[in-house]
């Protein structure tokens, strides 16, 4: 985007020096202020059963421990949030009565002091009330030291949260935060009643049977094949209006595609189709098999605590040695966008003049004997006792990542790198595997942002590493003062415009010093059967489900 939008994340200078960043909504409010229930009426009873299928398993049921966003696509249909975002980027209220706003008297003028307004018809799924203790146990639960949180970033500058009812409650910002909106969006809601009074938070039987106040209920689940959830009746908002929701998990992409093709399956999630047969699949007799622009950048990341990748020239030859137009074109049949940075090309933050990736043998080679990498046993390059040899791991299964393996592979050979192929069962691979770095390198798609926000403490902060005692998603351990420095920064400012120039820096830094060897932005090919409406395209989010609630069968 050339222009910032005038819109909830991307405000008028007016608007955002009055701290208006988060009025684009206009403070809607939902009829149930009043107390009328949006429950679906006895003629719009939920029927059928739609299946979703997975190329990675969702594993982590608490949507506050670590997880990634495969669990998401459970998460969206248990639980809700204050307030949503949609595929406009406008939030939209959910458990909030209205979204808060400097208008509406939700947000003060400086944008320290919150007041939220809450539904007063919102049930567990037990049949307990929701009521603000529950949002209270949520914002305290994020930064409780005792408790693996997957992010704390914006939730550790709340202060003072009150409970004045039921449906209303306040806190204090530490300081403004202008990512916090988008941060809340992203933040479910988790019953006080039934996770309170567990000891360890972190073990609890809670995280393996949920309890949400989202529109389909926990049921079963079958380790390493499904999990299936029923429709709550007792629902707040628009729907369900399907009665059972299934989560199949197929690792394998080529079986996942079969099993759409022959209608074993309804909705293609994440991986979705694989390049190879978009050809086959958009001519397939009563599928609907669409392209569509994504937020996720595929990267080789990097370990930055091993010795091999601690050299900086290492990680530049490692980056020219990656035939990127290869990939692309050969193996994802030219679909994906080429990229060097980590932010969404679509985002009005996004920097377009970093340096141009180059494949070059010859200058890899170059750069590493300048660094005197020298070859050793078995050609393969040494220095100070580090040999340039790492494992390389990914979700096994996924057979297009095998591939890229294979070609990165053979090119670092070329440059004196030995890089060993170890993929891994998607439950390991994206549990401690990643989560606590415990990699060597990783072929993996991260959607680094939160909503159409630009920032990425969670991912980029020094802070959020989770083997170096953070809470976040920095598994690759980076750490750059000035980038630090960068994201505090960017976090106090509400103008767009001042906003842009800190993160193009972050993106000029770490494009620089390549903690990951950016590839290309997902374009990516979402297929389901004809008769499956609502299921809609949402770059704001990182899973399918985000709006499950509207999904129905014709």
């Amino acid at each position: 985007m050339s222009e910032p939008k005038n819109s909830l994340l991307n405000p008028t200078r007016r608007q955002a020096l009055s701290m208006m960043v988060f009025a684009g909504a206009s403070g809607l409010v939902v009829p149930s202020l009043l107390g009328k229930s949006r429950a679906y009426a006895a003629s719009e009873t939920p029927t059928g059963q739609i299946v979703i299928g997975f190329s990675q398993e969702p594993t982590v049921f608490n949507p506050h421990l670590l997880h990634i966003e495969v669990d998401e696509g459970v998460h969206f249909a248990v639980f809700d949030p204050l307030f949503a975002v949609d595929g406009d980027g406008k939030f939209t209220p959910s458990l909030a009565a209205e979204v808060p706003t400097v208008e509406n008297g939700g947000i003060s003028a400086d944008g320290l002091q919150w007041k939220i307004k809450l539904r007063d018809d919102a049930k567990w799924h037990d049949g307990t009330p929701f009521t603000a203790e529950d949002v209270k146990f949520t914002l305290e639960l994020l930064v409780d030291p005792n408790f693996l949180s997957w992010r704390r970033t914006g939730h550790e500058f709340v202060r003072d949260i009150k409970v004045v009812s039921p449906t209303e409650i306040t806190w204090r910002m530490e300081q403004p935060f202008a990512p916090y909106a988008s941060i809340l969006a992203a933040t479910f809601i988790v019953p006080k009643h039934a996770l309170g009074a567990e000891e360890d938070k972190n073990k609890a039987a809670y995280n393996n049977a949920p309890i949400g106040t989202g529109p389909f209920k926990w049921t079963n689940r079958v380790a390493g094949d499904h999990i299936e959830l029923t429709a709550n009746p007792d629902y707040f908002g628009d729907g369900p209006y399907i009665e059972r929701l299934v989560v199949k998990y197929i690792p394998d992409l080529t079986v996942l595609y079969t099993q759409f093709k022959t209608g074993d399956i309804d909705v293609t999630g994440l991986q979705w189709i694989t390049p190879d047969h978009y050809e086959e699949a958009k001519a397939l007799d009563g599928k609907d098999v669409q392209v569509v622009p994504n937020s996720t950048v595929e990267s080789i990341s990097l370990n930055m605590e091993r010795p091999q990748f601690k050299d900086p020239a290492v990680r530049r030859a490692l980056y020219l040695a990656i035939d990127k137009a290869s990939i692309i074109d050969a193996l994802y049949y030219g679909l994906p966008t080429p990229t060097e940075s980590y932010m969404p090309q679509q985002s009005f933050y996004y920097n377009a003049d970093l340096p141009k990736h180059e494949f070059s043998i010859e200058k890899a080679n170059q750069l590493l004997d300048e660094a005197g990498w020298v070859p050793g046993s078995g050609g393969i390059r040494e220095k100070d006792g580090v040999r340039l040899s790492f494992t390389n791991s990914t979700t096994a299964g996924n057979q297009i990542r095998e591939q890229v393996q294979q070609l990165i592979q053979q090119n670092f050979v070329e440059i004196g790198v030995e890089m060993t192929i170890s993929n891994l069962p998607p439950a390991v691979m994206w549990g401690d595997y990643w989560m606590k770095s415990e990699f060597d390198s990783v072929v993996v798609g991260i959607n680094f942002v939160t909503g159409s926000d630009p920032d990425t403490s969670d991912y980029m902060a020094s802070t959020s590493s989770v083997a170096k005692g953070g809470s976040g998603q920095n598994t690759w351990q980076y750490a750059n003062p000035e980038v630090d420095k960068l994201l505090e920064e960017g976090g106090k400012l509400f103008v767009p415009e001042e906003r842009k120039a800190v993160y193009m820096k972050i993106q000029e830094i770490v494009r620089e010093e390549l903690p990951l060897l950016p590839m290309f932005q997902y374009t990516i090919v979402r297929g389901q059967k004809k008769e499956v409406q609502g299921v809609l395209p949402n770059i704001n989010v990182r899973i399918d489900t985000w709006n499950v609630n509207t999904w129905r069968k014709a």
